[in-house]
């Protein structure tokens, strides 16, 4: 029996059917690539009277300075309306802000225009997501990528993908597969398949097209097998929730050959010595199919690096007595922390682009090695169609959620 070709393959968004839309921040200011920041421009909006903290935030449809929402969950903010905010900035956590790019927020409710109280409920210990990429035509990069953080599902290509927890309840509980999933592979593989498992096949194998992220699988147990170790290696470099670093061997691990610039403006690629200039500032070596990693479309490196630069002043907080957009305080300098992190980034993308033809190998095996798990078969086994309610977030609330005001929120 033939395997599953690529239009017979089943949906991702079939195999973990319950999916969140990107958070929708509304504004850019509560988020940013060094947490100093953040704190400094709280403490700004804070100092403001009415009229200036109005200005500052930026009011939305969703979010004014009169606008009474609940916390975060997971998190001890003020339900307060910000008109009557005080006190310190709630201490930033760390997020992805699209591929590869881990920045800073801070987690209040009154701050961000959609934060997707459901994903924050289910975040945390044994919790993984799921992002689907926006898909570009022609495009090589990944269609899936993992994240141990909360992402917030921005595609670089400006098509945002859904996000997808690994497990439907806090504390890696319940996973989010299609009912029966697990088991009808398990039986078929004749191998013990879990949520991780799936996970990371998924990251091996998932294709991009114009329908939606497919998945084609397989009963052959030694394919499988093939499959979830790769990756395995795949989640371990995108995920990193344990903070490990992926170090490259020696003599091709990146370093600082001249030092970053206090304020670089520009990045380029030297491909005939390897080497990447920031302004005079030069690291090296650094593997061509690093500098070339793409998502949706758009380099890796450069859109971090894009982030990091954006056009206007900087400032700190004791120099910015009257300023247009809290934005402006941001590093007057290029903080070292950045330097490592972004040779720790060109490290996880060359490892990363290593595995491309593993993967490239193990897709193509899959038209031949058989027999497959197509969409049909899951139909046949009474897998699909999924039923609504496994699209649905569960109810995981075991405690108490502060409302606006005060008030406990029920659900």
């Amino acid at each position: 029996m033939p395997g599953v070709t690529h239009d017979e393959a089943a949906l991702l968004a079939d195999l973990m059917p319950w999916s969140v839309a990107p958070l929708r921040p509304g504004r850019g200011w509560p988020m940013g690539p060094d947490a100093a920041s953040l704190r400094a421009r709280w403490a700004r909006f804070v100092q403001g009277d009415t009229a200036e903290r109005e200005r500052l935030l930026s009011p939305s449809r969703t979010r004014t300075l009169h606008t009474a929402v609940a916390q975060l969950p997971g998190h001890q903010g003020a339900t307060v309306p910000l008109a009557a905010a005080s006190g310190p900035c709630p201490e930033p956590v760390r997020v992805l802000h699209g591929p590869f790019d881990e920045q800073w927020l801070i987690p209040d409710h009154r701050l961000i225009d959609a934060a997707r109280p459901e994903l924050w409920r289910v975040a945390g210990e044994g919790q993984l997501f799921a992002v689907e990429q926006g898909y570009v035509a022609g495009s090589a990069g990944p269609a899936v990528l993992a994240s141990a953080v909360l992402p917030d599902g921005r595609s670089p290509a400006g098509r945002p993908g859904r996000i997808r927890p690994l497990f439907r309840r806090p504390g890696g509980l319940e996973p989010n597969a299609a009912p029966g999933l697990l088991a009808h592979l398990s039986a078929a593989l004749g191998l013990d398949v879990g949520a991780v498992d799936l996970l990371a096949w998924t990251l091996a194998v998932a294709e991009a097209s114009p329908g939606g992220c497919r998945v084609p699988l397989t009963s052959d147990a030694d394919v499988w097998t093939r499959g979830t170790e790769l990756g395995r290696r795949i989640l371990a470099l995108q995920a990193r929730g344990d903070g490990a670093r992926p170090k490259l061997p020696g003599g091709r691990r990146p370093y600082v050959r001249a030092p970053l610039p206090a304020r670089p403006a520009e990045i380029s690629y030297d491909a005939d010595e390897e080497a990447l200039s920031v302004d005079a500032g030069r690291i090296s070596p650094v593997p061509r199919e690093a500098w070339e990693f793409e998502v949706s479309g758009v380099r890796v490196i450069e859109l971090w690096f894009a982030r990091r630069t954006e056009t206007g002043e900087a400032g700190s907080l004791d120099s910015l007595g009257s300023l247009d957009s809290l934005e402006a305080i941001r590093p007057a300098e290029w903080p070292q922390a950045w330097t490592s992190e972004l040779l720790e980034l060109i490290t996880v993308l060359a490892l990363l682009a290593e595995l491309r033809p593993l993967q490239d190998e193990l897709i193509r095996s899959l038209t031949s090695a058989g027999p497959g798990v197509s969409a049909d078969v899951l139909h046949r086994a009474g897998v699909l169609p999924v039923p609504d309610a496994a699209r649905r977030p569960a109810s995981v609330l075991d405690h108490h959620e502060e409302g606006p005001g005060g008030q406990f929120a029920l659900i």
